[in-house]
């Protein structure tokens, strides 16, 4: 695979004030991720000021060199699981991206779409372009014998990866491959917890509101949709958080998405348990 690759130094970058103020930021919010919610929360929310991406996708190694769990996390699209599914089904594409990585000593690799080797038709290319994500930034952690452990790729808009977003992806990984490890032990309780508190507890007027915060309306919006007032909005979306045990409306979409109450052609009719979030399989 032919990629052009930025290779970030300690002296080829700095921060400003505000820079390291929304840096330190980021490693104090990752100490706090404990769950798929709050890891979605974060990658796409407050990381965003360090790193622009519309879709971040993480492989973990479970266990053997080759076998990797994988998810994907966006707010631009509803259907994001469907990037984690191909790059799964296509080893060829994350082999090559895991070779390159590999040749620049472990240093992150910066490429366009159309650097990877794959059929411009193919399903993974055809997704990042779909939402604009047409610049990848990769990089990951790795064992004492050179063996993947981890690896992160962020779909970011064109022109958007620059050495300072490679230099920082360097410094926010270590903390990044923490957090999604442990999101992945509590999973099994947190996704107990989704089912305790889900099974028949929202109406059906809720999860209608809930399908259009997720589309990322406000309470006027919805309201306007829906024909009711802003403040039975906002009533409505206080219920939502305290049945669904969050504290905003973005771990609440977060919460939602594990517990299948919303998916991305439109409301489920009644909530219900939670399906295993992260595909697995031999990539």
């Amino acid at each position: 695979m032919q990629v052009s690759v930025l290779v970030s130094r300690a002296n080829t970058t700095h921060f400003d004030a505000q820079g390291l103020e929304s840096l330190l930021l980021n490693l104090d919010r990752s100490l706090g991720v404990y769950t798929r919610a709050q890891f979605f929360t974060w990658t796409q929310g407050l990381l965003q000021s360090l790193i622009p991406h519309k879709v971040v996708i993480c492989a973990l190694r479970n266990g053997k060199p080759t076998s990797f769990t994988v998810d994907s996390f966006s707010t631009v699209v509803a259907d994001s699981d469907t990037f984690g599914e191909v790059l799964l089904k296509d080893a060829a594409i994350a082999s090559d991206l895991i070779k390159t990585w590999k040749e620049r000593s472990f240093l992150p690799v910066a490429c366009s779409i159309n650097e990877l080797g794959v059929p411009s038709g193919g399903a993974f290319a055809r997704g990042l372009r779909r939402i604009g994500a047409t610049d990848l930034l990769v990089h990951g952690t790795h064992d004492i014998d050179a063996q993947v452990r981890s690896l992160f790729i962020f779909g970011c808009g064109s022109g958007c990866v620059s050495a300072r977003e490679i230099y920082t992806v360097q410094l926010i990984v270590p903390f990044l491959h923490r957090a999604w490890v442990r999101s992945q032990t509590a999973e099994s309780q947190d996704a107990g917890c989704v089912a305790r508190v889900g099974a028949g507890v929202l109406t059906d007027r809720e999860r209608e509101i809930l399908h259009w915060v997720y589309l990322g309306k406000s309470n006027a919006e919805a309201a306007a949709i829906l024909g009711i007032s802003p403040l039975t909005v906002k009533n409505h979306v206080q219920k939502i958080l305290r049945k669904l045990n969050v504290v905003n409306r973005a771990q609440a979409v977060g919460r939602a998405l594990d517990a299948r109450i919303i998916r991305s052609d439109g409301i489920i009719g009644a909530v219900r348990e939670p399906a295993p979030s992260a595909a697995s399989a031999r990539a």
